[in-house]
């Protein structure tokens, strides 16, 4: 393994080589920095031509202005990496990376993982009902997604999320009409994952439907809208029908160990609720909720361990996962509770649709502040899943029928496996192979950006910086922002091989 490691990393090395020294040297071959100088009427413009000149070692040939700026790259190696300074305000460039890294994984990577989890999750489950309504709808679905060009989904969210949404807020009072065809088109989504009988289907539409529109009316008498909140009974069920929708997945509602476990997780979850408001109050911190969350996990997983004798893995998870949902609901009704004072100090406009934060507002209240960041998010966040989820919703799907019909499935069918174990302990986990390298890219490229969407919505990342280095043809931060890009696909690819192995023991690596 060791020495695999070392032949792929050296191989690595050579290939960064070689895709940077072509990038810089097809970048200085594409323009010259210094025109807009050259046609300039200031009377100083030669100086300021020698000067940057003797600056950004103009004078030197590209292939050879290379080496010099790879030399001061192997810096890192001392702590003293110099990326060299930007043509436009000669700012350093290892600066301007430094503060949109933090912006770029700010919006790339929830976006990503939350396109990984759903596109998989909903990839599988079509592939479990091959050909039935729900395998129609979401084909359908990814296929309009996928075709869909960025730019447009990122203006219509814009518009509909943002500008039509807070218009609502003013007066938020849904419309008869309004409210029976959200709850009939949300019914039909619904009962899409629902298999039987026409008959069936039809009643779970009918009971969906009513109970949607109660619940919308309701919300609608009590502007809830606009003053939105949970409770501790409101957490408690959520977090009970969540633990049993997780548990019928994971280990089925027949294993009453699994169930009883999940559901006494969300009864800790909810005997934390008011704990947890006294402890995260106004001047909550990062380190606090990460501690709370750790001590949840500990609890839950305690409790999972109790309730089981044998086969403890699904009794374990029902249990975790249930108190993780039960306190990801009681955060949110934390920043619920914080939506009122955050309506007024955004002007009445809560959904941004520019910038990462708002620079206007003024409040030392840490749910207030940490709202304005996901408020910022809503909208590009959006948009990358959409279109990131169509495509791994169609290769987790293929990649499952692919493995379904393989004969050690069919094997495990006839020994008697239950279905749910035929599928996560063996399909799922054989299908994740050919998604793997499409997961560590798509990771791997977080660092690098979204251009249009950064654009659209006024983000200032990695993506941004990359499109301002082409269109000034400065050649130091086009190399910055590349360099780490390519660093990082070239490792994802590494980690794919890797995790090849690990996914399925008969892949082994020569040493």
């Amino acid at each position: 393994m060791f020495a695999y490691i070392t032949r792929r990393i050296s191989t690595a090395l050579l290939i960064l080589f070689g895709s940077t020294y072509l990038t810089y040297n097809l970048a200085a071959a594409s323009g010259d920095p210094l025109a807009a100088w050259r046609e300039s009427t200031d009377p100083k413009k030669e100086s300021i031509i020698a000067e940057l000149i003797a600056t950004y070692q103009l004078d030197v040939p590209a292939p050879a202005r290379y080496f010099l700026w790879i030399k001061n790259i192997f810096g890192f190696i001392t702590g003293k990496a110099d990326f060299g300074f930007t043509v436009e305000g000669r700012v350093p460039v290892i600066n301007m990376i430094s503060d949109a890294i933090p912006i770029t994984l700010r919006l790339v990577t929830a976006a990503t993982l939350l396109a990984i989890v759903l596109g998989i999750t909903f990839g599988v489950i079509s592939a479990i009902r091959q050909y039935s309504r729900l395998d129609y709808s979401l084909t359908f679905l990814s296929f309009f997604l996928f075709s869909l060009p960025i730019f447009w989904v990122a203006v219509m969210l814009k518009e509909y999320m943002a500008i039509q949404f807070n218009a609502f807020l003013v007066n938020p009072k849904l419309d008869l009409w309004v409210n029976l065809a959200t709850s009939a088109i949300l019914a039909f989504i619904i009962t899409g994952f629902v298999g039987g009988s026409r008959r069936k289907v039809q009643i779970t539409w009918a009971v969906t439907f009513v109970t949607l529109a109660v619940l919308l009316g309701l919300a609608s008498l009590t502007q809830w809208f606009r003053f939105p909140g949970l409770g501790i009974f409101g957490v408690a069920i959520l977090g009970a029908l969540t633990s049993i929708g997780l548990t019928s997945v994971l280990a089925g509602l027949g294993n009453k160990k699994a169930l009883w476990s999940g559901l006494a997780a969300v009864g800790v979850g909810a005997a934390f609720y008011y704990p947890f408001g006294i402890l995260v109050n106004e001047s909550g911190n990062y380190s606090l909720l990460v501690g709370m969350a750790l001590l949840m996990l500990s609890v839950t997983f305690f409790i999972g361990y109790f309730f089981s004798k044998i086969d403890r893995g699904p009794v374990i998870r029902s249990a975790m996962l249930s108190g993780f949902f039960v306190s990801l609901f009681t955060v949110g009704d934390k920043f619920m509770q914080a939506w009122s004072q955050y309506y007024v100090l955004s002007d009445g406009k809560p959904i941004q649709t520019d910038g990462s934060y708002n620079l206007a507002m003024v409040t030392n209240d840490f749910w207030v502040i940490n709202l304005d960041l996901l408020t910022h998010l809503i909208l590009p966040t959006t948009a990358l899943t959409l279109i990131s989820f169509a495509g791994y919703l169609r290769y987790s799907r293929s990649s499952i029928l692919e493995v379904l019909s393989m004969d050690y499935i069919r094997t495990a069918r006839a020994k008697g496996m239950p279905e749910r174990e035929v599928i996560l302990r063996h399909a799922l986990r054989n299908s994740m192979i050919p998604l793997t390298t499409l997961i560590a890219y798509d990771i791997a490229g977080i660092i690098g950006g979204a251009i249009i969407t950064e654009r659209v919505f006024g983000w200032r990342g990695m993506g941004s910086l990359a499109n301002e280095a082409i269109n000034t043809q400065d050649l130091n931060l086009l190399m910055g922002t590349f360099s780490i890009s390519a660093f990082l696909a070239v490792m994802a690819t590494l980690a794919a091989d890797l995790i090849y192995s690990a996914l399925d023991p008969r892949i082994r690596i020569r040493k």
